[in-house]
C-alpha cells in the first residue's frame, strides 16, 4: 500500500499550500475542491477538480459537489475484498488514500451576535463530514485528517514509508468521529434552542479541552479541564493566566464557586473561597475596603484560599493581599504596580477574566453534574430578590439597614452548601455554617465562627426553618433579624419565636439549596 491520491477540501487554509506541495513532491495526486482548488492552483500547486472525478459539475453553489459514487466508492472500498476490487475495475474507478477535510465554520457564524438563522443553516457542512464519517470508517486503508496540527506527522511517515502506519490510521479515525460529533452536537443544541427545546429526549453536549490536569480532587485521580465551545465571558474557562503555577482541578472548582459569588454583586465586592464555600464576603465603596471586609470576616480560613474581586486590583490592595498565603487571586485586570507587587510571589496564580456580567443581565446556564450511569441536567440559579418581594411575618418590622444587610446575606447563602446558615454585619460575613446534616447544627457554627460579630447582625437561611429551634438559638446570640423561605408546617413555631425575642423575620418564598 502507498498514499497514490489524496482529496483536499478545507475550509481553514492554515498551512494547507504546504502540506499538499511537499505531497505533490511525494508524487501524490492531488484533487481538490472549491476555494481550495483555486488556492492551490493560485500556489502553483498540481491539481485537479473534483469535476474531473465525478465527471459532474459543482451545483448548487457548491452544495453538491464530492456527494457522488466516484467519491465514496474511492473511499469506502475495502482493498483486499476481490469483490469490492472487481466493482471499482469494472465501474471505470479509482481509490482515495488519504483525506484531507475541515469543516464549515459553524461554531464561529453561531458566535457572531447578529447571525441570523439562515446564515447559521447555510454554514452546516454536508459533504465535509460525510468524506471524513467514509474515510475514518475505513481507516484500514485510508488515512484521513481533521486538524492541520496532525499535517507534519502524516508528512513523514509519507516520506519515510509511502504511507501511514495503521496505529496512525486509527488514532486520526477516532479524531474524525470525536470532531464531527462535537460539530453535529453544536448544530443539535443551536438548533434545540431555535425551537425551544433545552431538554430534549436525548442530551448532547460537547466540550474543548484547555488542558490536562496533574490530578483530580486527589493525586490518584485522573483529570482535564475542558470548555464549553462557545463559553461566555468573565469565566475560569474564558480567563487569561498572568502568573504562577498551572492551575489545579480544585483550583478550578474553587474559582468557579468565587466567581459565581461575586456576580450578585454591583457595587466593589471581593469573595474569599475554601472548598467551594465563602469564607468570607465584603462590600465597600471601593474593592480595598471590600477586601479589608472579606479579610475581616473570617480572617484565619482565608488563609491558602482563592480571592476573587469584581474591580481592578491596585497596589493598595495588592500589598495587603501580598501579605498572606493564597492560592489564587481573580479580577478584573490589575494595575502595572499590583502586578509588581503580587509576581513577586513565585506560585500565586492571578487571573485576569476581563468584564463581569452585571447581576441583573445573568442568564441561567444548564448545568451537567454525572451520576453513576447517567447525568443529571438543571438550570443555574440566577434567581434574583428584590425588597418588594419579601413578606415581613413579624410584629416587628427590619431597620432600613437591617434589610440592607439581610439582602446581602441571601445574595452570599445561596452559594453556601445546603444546609447552609450564614450571619452578615456592616456589609460583610460574619459567619458560615455550610454542608451540615441538620439547620439548627449549621446555625451553631455559624454563631460560634461570629463570636461577638453575631450581635446585632442578621441571619440568612437557604431553606425553611422545619422547626423553631434556629430562632431560639439567633435569639440568644444577639442576632436582630432572619431572611428564611418560608413554606414550613410549622413556620408559625417560628415567627412566634421570633416575635418572642424581638426579632424581625421575612420570608422570601424562594429557597437555595446546593448540594
Amino acid at each position: 500500500m502507498a498514499i497514490r491520491r489524496a482529496l483536499i477540501s478545507v475550509s481553514d487554509k492554515s498551512g494547507i499550500v504546504e502540506f499538499s506541495r511537499e505531497l505533490a513532491n511525494q508524487g501524490v495526486q492531488i484533487i481538490s475542491t472549491g476555494g481550495t482548488f483555486n488556492l492551490l492552483q493560485k500556489e502553483g500547486v498540481p491539481v485537479i477538480g473534483i469535476s474531473d472525478v465525478t465527471g459532474f459539475p459543482e451545483i448548487l453553489d457548491g452544495r453538491v459537489k464530492t456527494l457522488h459514487p466516484a467519491v465514496h466508492s474511492g473511499l469506502l472500498a475495502v482493498r483486499d475484498d476481490e469483490e469490492h476490487q472487481k466493482a471499482m475495475k469494472e465501474l471505470g474507478l479509482d481509490y482515495i488514500d488519504l483525506v484531507i477535510v475541515n469543516l464549515y465554520p459553524f461554531k464561529e457564524t453561531i458566535a457572531k451576535p447578529d447571525v441570523s438563522y439562515e446564515d447559521a443553516i447555510e454554514n452546516i457542512d454536508i459533504g465535509g463530514p460525510t468524506m471524513l464519517r467514509s474515510a475514518a470508517k475505513n481507516h484500514a486503508f485510508v488515512t484521513v485528517v481533521v486538524d492541520a496540527n496532525d499535517y507534519s506527522a502524516v508528512l513523514e511517515e509519507v516520506k519515510a514509508d509511502g504511507d501511514t502506519t495503521l496505529a496512525t490510521r486509527k488514532r486520526l479515525a477516532a479524531k474524525v468521529f470525536r470532531h464531527t460529533a462535537s460539530y453535529d452536537a453544536l448544530i443539535a443544541d443551536y438548533l434545540s434552542k431555535q425551537m425551544g427545546e433545552p431538554l430534549p429526549e436525548t442530551y448532547t453536549v460537547t466540550y474543548e479541552k484547555v488542558q490536562d490536569l496533574r490530578y483530580g480532587e486527589n493525586p490518584h485521580q485522573k483529570a482535564a479541564f475542558y470548555s464549553k465551545p462557545l463559553a461566555p465571558t468573565g469565566n475560569v474557562t474564558t480567563a487569561e493566566q498572568l502568573h504562577g503555577k498551572e492551575l489545579s482541578y480544585n483550583n478550578i472548582n474553587d474559582a468557579n464557586a468565587a466567581l459565581s459569588i461575586l456576580k450578585e454583586f454591583e457595587e466593589p465586592a471581593v469573595v474569599a473561597v475554601k472548598h467551594m464555600n465563602p469564607c468570607g464576603v465584603g462590600i465597600g465603596t471601593t474593592i480595598h475596603e471590600a477586601y479589608q471586609k472579606a479579610y475581616e470576616a473570617d480572617s484565619t480560613s482565608i488563609f491558602g484560599g482563592i480571592v476573587a474581586a469584581n474591580r481592578m486590583i491596585g497596589a493598595d490592595t495588592a500589598e495587603l493581599l501580598s501579605g498572606i498565603f493564597l492560592e489564587i487571586i481573580i479580577a478584573p485586570d490589575f494595575t502595572p504596580e499590583a502586578l509588581d507587587i503580587l509576581t513577586k510571589k513565585k506560585n500565586i496564580r492571578l487571573l485576569k477574566i476581563g468584564e463581569l456580567t452585571a447581576a441583573a443581565e445573568r442568564k441561567p446556564e444548564w448545568l451537567v453534574t454525572a451520576v453513576d450511569g447517567g447525568m443529571l441536567v438543571q438550570e443555574s440559579d440566577v434567581h434574583s430578590l428584590n425588597e418588594t418581594d419579601l413578606k415581613v411575618v413579624t410584629e416587628r418590622q427590619p431597620t432600613a439597614e437591617e434589610m440592607k444587610q439581610l439582602l446581602f446575606g441571601w445574595k452570599v447563602v445561596k452559594h453556601v452548601k445546603s444546609n447552609a446558615i450564614l450571619l452578615a454585619k456592616d456589609d460583610m460575613t460574619v459567619g458560615v455554617g455550610a454542608g451540615q446534616m441538620n439547620r439548627v447544627g449549621a446555625a451553631r457554627i455559624a454563631i460560634e465562627q461570629a463570636g461577638e460579630k453575631a450581635i446585632g447582625s442578621v441571619l440568612a437561611s437557604d431553606a425553611f426553618f422545619p422547626m423553631g429551634d434556629t430562632v431560639e438559638l439567633a435569639a440568644q446570640a444577639g442576632i436582630k433579624a432572619i431572611i428564611q423561605p418560608g413554606g414550613s408546617i410549622k413556620d408559625e413555631e417560628s415567627i412566634t419565636a421570633a416575635n418572642a425575642n424581638g426579632i424581625a423575620m421575612v420570608f422570601t418564598s424562594v429557597r437555595h439549596f446546593k448540594h
